[in-house]
């Protein structure tokens, strides 16, 4: 009998018994937390992981286990440079894999930052929409050809696309009063808008793409926020928890977190994540705008699998890098 996986499933309860000799899969932001963890599993299973990174040095303490993990299981591991916040930095990376011109089965674009300061990348862009969105747009498209029919792109997400759809107008916040999270949510809209959109395009040629959300996770993601925010949405959270009859908030664990990223990409039956939003280890349901949902509710916005709202995006996306895919 099939194993049932949920929010506390692990990346090894997700991988048992599965065997990933010969994948070849791309995991961006390997240098802390669940891309580590990510790449740490998937090549303990067999696979050909190539990790980026935006910090070589920092990337290559952090993946020692991921190395060994991989020497002792038949996988592979690699690093390669990526700064998701320099367009020239992606297209450079972008341009190194397609001269290597290995194929891969999976890339989990797993990198971002959150709720940070206002600030602008290289290339002027807002960061958490320039970081989180426009450089996956940009490396994962140029890539595009690379994913083998059969191959999956799985954006990570967060419940926080809650805080905010996507702002067409005003990218960049030069209208809108800045607020971390609003821009924060706009980014994290964005990744599941852009998984909709690529799947769309590239479902005819067997290659299949979602989004993700891990959870609640103590990883490194969360420096820019005050302690007592957090702790402030916690409290809060446990009061809407109490009040429907649930137990009180509880952070996952690192390997709980990437677990659902590892089920969407390399377990999960593409046609059931294909375009769809996943959370716990299977696809959300669509919570209606109007119903009020708790901050650690399971559910997915419709605006964020909005088809007509995932081609805005991407139209705008090309203007701004100034690229067509």
């Amino acid at each position: 009998m099939a194993k049932i996986l949920g929010a506390t499933s692990t990346t090894e309860e997700v991988l048992t018994g599965v065997n990933l000799h010969g994948k070849r899969i791309l995991v961006t932001g390997v240098s802390a937390g669940l891309g580590v963890e990510t790449a740490r599993s998937l090549a303990a299973h067999g696979a050909q992981v190539v990790g980026a990174a935006r910090d070589l040095t920092k990337a290559k303490a952090a993946t020692e286990q991921v190395r060994k993990d991989a020497a002792a299981h038949g996988g592979s591991f690699e690093l390669v440079e990526l700064d998701l916040a320099s367009l020239k930095s992606v297209r450079a990376c972008a341009d190194a894999l397609l001269a290597k011109g290995d194929s891969f089965d999976v890339v989990i674009a797993n990198a971002g930052v959150m709720a940070t300061p206002l600030g602008h990348t290289a290339d002027g862009f807002e960061t958490q929409f320039g970081t989180n969105h426009l450089g996956h747009f940009v490396l994962v498209n140029r890539i595009a050809r690379l994913l083998r029919p059969g191959g999956r792109l799985i954006n990570l997400s967060s419940s926080g696309h809650r805080y905010s759809n996507v702002d067409l107008q005003d990218p960049n916040f030069e209208r809108t009063p800045y607020e971390p999270f609003v821009a924060y949510g706009r980014s994290k809209t964005a990744n599941i808008l852009f998984a909709v959109a690529f799947d769309q395009r590239h479902r005819e040629r067997g290659v299949r793409a979602a989004a993700v959300h891990p959870g609640g996770i103590h990883t490194e993601l969360a420096r820019h926020i005050d302690p007592s925010r957090i702790q402030g949405i916690i409290e809060q959270m446990n009061q809407q928890l109490a009040a429907e009859g649930k137990a009180p908030f509880q952070w996952k664990t690192i390997p709980q977190g990437a677990a659902t990223s590892v089920w969407a990409g390399v377990v999960a039956p593409a046609d059931e994540i294909g375009g769809r939003y996943c959370e716990n280890c299977h696809v959300g349901e669509v919570v209606p705008d109007h119903v009020t949902i708790s901050a650690i509710s399971e559910g997915v916005r419709g605006y964020a699998l909005d088809p007509k709202n995932a081609e805005a995006l991407w139209k705008k996306s090309e203007e701004l890098v100034g690229e067509s895919f």
